[in-house]
């Protein structure tokens, strides 16, 4: 009986280092954070004050950071959406019996594994008033069309998603050419047999088993929307003025002013937004999982 409690111990036993390891790094911090985020924890002094919910007031009270809460759920919901769409378009046509399939799921993937500081560099000064994207649309005979894609404060923040979509959509596409690829090929041929058209297939089975990629992919893109960070800083810093900050931007901003009880409350409401969204998102996706 002591051997078998020793064995079934065992695995728990090499779990202990890596938990450890994550509890010192990640969760003790995270706690830490919490509790800072009700302080007036400040660079310029050393005593630390609790101030309840001072911070969180701030937040919605501060024009700046409700401006910058709206961007981020503009932002999350726009790629989101894109990226999926986008990436399910391209992974059904690419799943298809083309010559030049594998050159064409590497180039609409390609963008995925590039800098965001290339991208930056690269979309800039296409994107000005003078830029590359206003002359193809002027040359087209799409005058109308043409922005001040990053200057505009109403129109920025919407830009900067389109360029997300663009770089990632081909991430979201291998993941769902990962899903199809898993399905059996009876399925399409007993509804062919049956006269299924071409929607009813996809209606009625690929999109049934193709659900746990689509949830793998809803969750990666609601949470990278809602940490947004990288594509602001880089594109806009937040400009013009604020048009473009959003949480990931106000908390820098935050803690470079030496407020870092304040940016300690808005990352923790970051997460508490996170958890709140995703977790239900999550338990809704699985249990309209299907088995082959």
């Amino acid at each position: 009986m002591k051997t078998k409690s020793i064995k079934s111990l065992y695995s728990y036993y090499l779990v202990l280092p890596a938990l450890l390891i994550y509890s010192i790094f990640f969760v003790v911090p995270a706690f830490a954070g919490f509790y800072y985020s009700f302080t007036d924890w400040r660079l310029d002094r050393l005593d630390i004050n609790f101030v309840g919910w001072e911070n969180f007031t701030k937040i919605f009270n501060d024009k700046t950071l409700t401006l910058a809460l709206k961007n981020t759920l503009i932002f999350a919901v726009v790629t989101v959406l894109g990226k999926n769409l986008i990436g399910i378009l391209l992974a059904v046509g690419l799943n298809m019996r083309l010559k030049t399939r594998n050159l064409l799921r590497a180039i609409f993937y390609s963008p995925s594994i590039l800098s965001i500081l290339v991208i930056g560099i690269v979309f800039t000064p296409m994107l000005r008033t003078e830029g590359t994207i206003n002359r193809l649309l002027e040359a087209i005979g799409l005058h109308g069309l043409s922005q001040a894609w990053l200057t505009n404060p109403a129109i920025v923040i919407w830009t900067i998603a389109i360029i997300s979509i663009w770089q990632n959509a081909g991430f979201q596409m291998a993941i769902y050419l990962a899903g199809l690829q898993s399905i059996s090929q009876d399925y399409y041929e007993a509804a062919t047999i049956d006269g299924a058209n071409s929607w009813n297939k996809f209606k009625n089975i690929t999109l049934p088993l193709l659900l746990p990629a689509i949830n793998i992919n809803l969750m990666l893109t609601l949470i990278g929307g809602l940490k947004v960070f990288s594509e602001v800083f880089v594109l806009t810093g937040g400009g013009p003025g604020n048009a473009s900050q959003v949480v990931g931007t106000i908390i820098l901003r935050s803690f470079g002013e030496g407020s870092w009880g304040l940016g300690t409350a808005i990352n923790t409401l970051l997460f508490v937004a996170v958890t709140i969204i995703a977790i239900p998102l999550l338990i809704f996706m699985r249990r309209k999982e299907v088995s082959e």
